[in-house]
């Protein structure tokens, strides 16, 4: 198709320019399926030879060509080159420039001036491409060398040149091989998006065809680059420049920028999952879009790691927001929030979360929105979707599809275009990434609350004569692991062993290392040491782990019996007592010790007598201690938190956490442990001394029997009888002489049952036949027994053992 030279001079910017273009068709699959005869003049290839090869191969596109084809030595960088086209990179119209060599041409070298137009519909055709020989144009229009500042194809804006209808009338008329249709729509893409131009100089323009209001991309971004240029060698910028009005096009990329980065600063603003994906849905309704469905894969909404391996039919998707512009609860019903559903191949959704790229739907049809109905059980979709413009933008971060948001506009708003394709895939990466970081933020916060949980206890809150309550705060939102702990063991003879502690650091190895050393405590508790030599014992130990750590201890062991406190510190700070009978609280005057991993320093040990009722508070320095303050101050205010009366024990923990949380300037974690002392009254215990004789077996079981029944725990008595018999039976038989102690505590509903002799070998659970005369004592107690234990004293070992009444 040749255009002819215009009437009148090409100086007019309001004329016409006709010149000989080369019009190239490119399917879907990057192949040449139209080579017109400028095509064959202006690149030197027979329309046999181009058909059906590949159009990387034969048009002007920067990078390695082969030899046998066009060599290309020179290309300007005026717009994007048209590999960018043909690859489908971008989606908007594209223009350039290129000098090539053409074997078997009518020049050796020829300077080429291309357009090329993506085409969206049902057909095979996905680019046109328009080319035109430069020089020939110069020729053409009469310049000579030297005349003309340079020459640069680009997109006419809005200008009154003619030849709109001649372009339609033109172009099937050299698509011959397509039908009227085919052609047709071609017509109407360019059309809409743009006719081509050449520019002259920076003051005259002469359009291929007319134009309607497309991008002069290549014109602008030269333009920019001569007045960069000219303000770089101080030259006054091109006349005219400041005041040429804007082209729609630069105003519609002005509006998408600008519609971009007010989404980018409305999401993001919290690092929790749930709110962001919120923030996400409501930045694009309705300014974008009418309907927004957001999915995310399993693993994303758990919180689990980074979903590994591609997504596909047996994903699991989970709709985790929908906001929209239609009537109130007219979506909740049909696609509730908090379903999930897989998707299978044929559907948009499916294509967009496997190819990770945009898929545009002008207008879902009746056959397509059957098919996304069958999704839906029982629940009729067609209503909400059918007839509306459909975007699917991929959320992905790292290359990782983690979900995809589903935009319907209203058929009465115009359908998606090219444009909002690639601005919903730019929303989309920004998205992708929020939602990346806070996925991430919520997977190591998972992470960081799973190893402390793992690390703290979950201490019952009720022992044998206590009640205990506990709190643990993080040091900081993004730091929820630390060095600080506490903990409790049930030991022999009714007592308890109540210890906080401190790990000097924060972060994983401070845990790490809290994780050894009360792993160490309960292992010697069990063992029953006194406190003072077990903080001997696990300052040596941190000395052997050499770890370089310090940490500050507190351990206190409960009689509930003898209603004594038996405690010992190791640099930490000391603990409150509140009395129960007038409300007054102290601070218990104990040695403070030094660090546990100092190494080399003693420990002491005090008995402080305590009453029924009395609460003793136990935490780390994170509580009281307060940057730029005397840690006096905060254990002043500890002090007088502590006596302030509460309901329970929880309301006095969060008492005393408001009265010391709330200053300001905390930085280091909380561990508090309260501990309410109720003791055991006399009449709750029942001990006997028996003789080292084997007759004294049958007395044990009667006495037990004779006090359950006193105590009203006559369900127990059976059971009871049997496992005191057979503990008796071992400490008649191992005993050196002084004797054996049995003591029944009744705390409760729970029995405790101790049986003491003189003998320090603690005995092991045996694997006993059914005719071993050794070995099932033991045996029957842990299997009948709710605990049971042994452990060394001063003078022998004791045998314990827990019995609660049957259920009913």
């Amino acid at each position: 198709m040749e255009y002819g030279t215009p009437d009148g001079p090409v100086a007019q910017p309001a004329m016409a320019g006709r010149i000989p273009l080369a019009v190239v068709v490119v399917d879907g699959a990057g192949l040449v399926s139209h080579w017109s005869t400028g095509a064959r003049r202006l690149f030197g290839y027979s329309r046999e030879e181009a058909v059906g090869s590949p159009a990387v191969d034969l048009l002007p596109v920067a990078g390695a060509i082969p030899e046998e084809r066009a060599n290309y030595s020179e290309y300007d960088g005026l717009g994007p080159d048209l590999g960018t086209s043909l690859d489908g990179r971008i989606s908007y119209p594209a223009a350039g420039r290129a000098r090539l060599s053409v074997p078997g041409g009518e020049q050796d070298r020829v300077d080429v001036l291309w357009w090329a137009y993506p085409l969206v519909g049902p057909g095979p055709e996905r680019l046109l491409v328009l080319a035109a020989d430069a020089d020939r144009l110069a020729d053409d229009e009469g310049h000579e060398p030297g005349q003309v500042e340079r020459i640069a194809p680009a997109f006419a804006l809005h200008t009154d040149f003619p030849g709109g209808e001649e372009l339609a009338r033109g172009l099937p008329e050299i698509l011959p091989s397509m039908s009227v249709g085919e052609s047709s729509r071609i017509v109407a893409q360019v059309l809409e998006l743009g006719y081509p131009v050449l520019e002259f100089s920076k003051h005259d323009r002469v359009p291929v065809t007319p134009d309607w209001g497309v991008p002069r991309r290549a014109e602008r971004k030269a333009r920019r680059l001569r007045t960069q240029r000219a303000a770089a060698e101080g030259i006054a910028p091109e006349p005219g420049t400041p005041d040429e009005p804007e082209d729609l096009e630069y105003v519609a990329v002005r509006e998408r920028l600008e519609f971009l980065n007010e989404v980018s600063g409305r999401i993001g603003t919290s690092l929790d999952l749930s709110r962001t994906i919120i923030e996400v849905s409501r930045a694009v309704v309705p300014r974008f879009t009418d309907v927004a469905g957001t999915y995310l894969r399993e693993q994303v909404v758990a919180g689990e790691g980074f979903p590994e391996g591609p997504p596909d039919e047996t994903t699991l998707w989970h709709r985790v927001a929908v906001e929209h512009t239609d009537e109130p609860g007219r979506w909740d019903d049909v696609v509730p929030v908090g379903e999930s559903m897989p998707f299978p191949s044929h559907t948009p959704f499916f294509q967009c979360m496997t190819s990770g790229d945009p898929v545009l739907v002008p207008r879902i049809t009746e056959q397509m929105g059957n098919a996304i109905a069958s999704q839906f059980e029982k629940r009729d979709i067609r209503p909400l979707i059918n007839h509306r413009s459909m975007l699917v933008v991929p959320l992905k971060a790292r290359n990782v599809v983690l979900g995809f948001m589903i935009l319907l506009r209203h058929r009465e708003r115009p359908v998606f275009n090219d444009m909002d394709r690639v601005t919903g895939a730019e929303l989309a990466a920004r998205a992708g990434l929020v939602l990346d970081n806070a996925r991430m933020y919520t997977y190591q916060e998972s992470v960081a609350d799973t190893l402390q949980d793992s690390m703290l206890p979950h201490i019952e809150p009720r022992m044998t004569g206590c009640d205990i309550a506990t709190r643990y705060l993080p040091g900081t939102l993004l730091g929820r692991v630390g060095g600080d702990w506490f903990d409790s063991v049930k030991l022999p003879g009714s007592r308890t062993a109540l210890v906080v502690g401190d790990v000097m650091g924060h972060g994983l190895n401070s845990a790490a290392m809290m994780g050894q050393l009360r792993t160490a405590v309960q292992t010697m508790a069990a063992l029953d040491l006194p406190p003072a030599q077990l903080l001997r014992n696990l300052d040596d130990l941190a000395q052997r782990l050499g770890e370089h750590y310090l940490a500050t201890c507190l351990y206190a062991v409960y009689d509930p019996i003898a209603s004594e406190l038996h405690l010992a510190n190791a640099g930490h700070i000391p603990p409150v007592l509140v009395r129960a009978d007038d409300g007054r609280s102290e601070l218990l005057d104990l040695p403070t010790g030094a660090p546990i991993g100092v190494g080399g320093v003693p420990f002491e040990a005090v008995t402080v007598r305590v009453a029924p009722g009395d609460r003793l508070l136990m935490c780390t320095d994170g509580l009281v201690e307060v940057r730029g303050e005397d840690i006096g101050v905060g254990l002043a205010t500890l002090t007088e938190s502590a006596a302030h009366p509460a309901a329970s024990m929880d309301d006095a923990c969060d008492t005393i956490i408001r009265a010391l949380n709330t200053r300001g300037g905390r930085k280091d974690d909380v561990a508090l442990l309260m501990a309410r002392l109720n003791g055991i009254a006399d009449e709750d215990v029942a001990a006997w001394r028996l003789a080292l004789d084997p007759s004294e077996v049958s007395r044990a079981r009667e006495l037990v029997r004779a006090q359950l029944r006193i105590w009203s725990r006559a369900a127990l008595s059976e059971t009871a009888e049997l496992l005191v018999g057979e503990l008796v039976t071992n400490a008649v038989r191992h005993s050196h002489g002084r004797g054996v102690g049995l003591r029944l505590v009744r705390a409760g509903a729970t029995l405790i049952c101790e049986v003491e002799d003189d003998d320090h070998t603690l005995p092991t659970l045996l694997s006993a036949g059914p005719g071993d005369e050794f070995g099932r004592g033991l045996r029957l107690v842990s299997v009948l027994a709710k605990e049971w234990g042994t452990s060394r004293t001063a003078s022998g070992k004791t045998v314990w053992f827990e019995l609660v009444p049957p259920r009913r």
